[in-house]
């Protein structure tokens, strides 16, 4: 009998988890329809699809393969398993190699055509949702709202508006946090160095959220509580 190992990802936190779920039981009503025996499953959840060098189940699927325990990868389409085109190829010649064949709801059994194809229209989708996503930030932030995440120094505003609707977006400025940023750029004015200025802020005992993001960019965990990358 046929062995074979699904896969499903999907891409960001924002998306439902229940993605995964639904990804697999589609592929296991598939692999139930061609008399396949499901041998294993493998996910990544809320990573992108623009690389898989960083995913630990694409990346524990290719040592499994390697090791011969499955025949088939099946998965709800090949943008499901990347949309690198680099990686698309990378990865079909990996399960090639060790004998396994791809095969997605959507394409079918997946040959070089589909790898070249594909491939290249899954790059060229996220090059424009690269740009898309960067305008829509700019007019985010051009009507005075917040780009995404939580900038050191401001509160997240919870209201709703007059339609009941959250409102996303908005800040208020952190009256402690604020005072920090202000002294940060005060010392950085006289002179004093990044490291100085976290060497002091430790010195006073800031939590290392007070002032990383000044010092080194990072929002370090160092042993102790306290200390820089710097």
């Amino acid at each position: 009998m046929t062995r074979v190992a699904l896969y499903a990802r999907y891409s960001d936190d924002k998306q439902s988890a229940a993605s995964i779920d639904d990804q697999f039981l589609i592929c296991r009503e598939q692999a139930k329809r061609e008399g396949w025996h499901v041998i294993g499953s493998y996910k990544d959840a809320a990573i992108s699809g623009a690389s898989v060098i960083l995913r630990p189940g694409i990346q524990a699927l290719v040592q499994d393969a390697q090791m011969g325990r499955f025949d088939v990868l099946l998965a709800e389409a090949l943008d499901r398993v990347s949309r690198d085109q680099a990686d698309v190829a990378t990865l079909y010649k990996h399960l090639q190699f060790a004998g396994v064949k791809i095969v997605t709801l959507a394409e079918g059994e997946v040959s070089e055509l589909h790898v070249g194809l594909k491939g290249t229209m899954n790059a060229l989708f996220l090059k424009d949702l690269a740009k898309k996503t960067h305008r829509g930030l700019r007019g985010r932030v051009e009507k005075g709202k917040s780009g995404g995440g939580l900038c050191y120094g401001y509160d997240v505003v919870r209201r709703f508006s007059s339609e009941g609707e959250a409102v996303h977006g908005e800040r208020s400025i952190n009256a402690v946090e604020a005072e920090v940023v202000r002294q940060v750029f005060r010392q950085f004015a006289n002179g004093l160095s990044p490291q100085a200025i976290a060497r002091r802020l430790n010195e006073a005992g800031s939590r290392p959220s007070t002032w990383c993001k000044f010092g080194c960019g990072q929002r370090a965990a160092l042993s102790g509580g306290l200390g820089c990358n710097l």
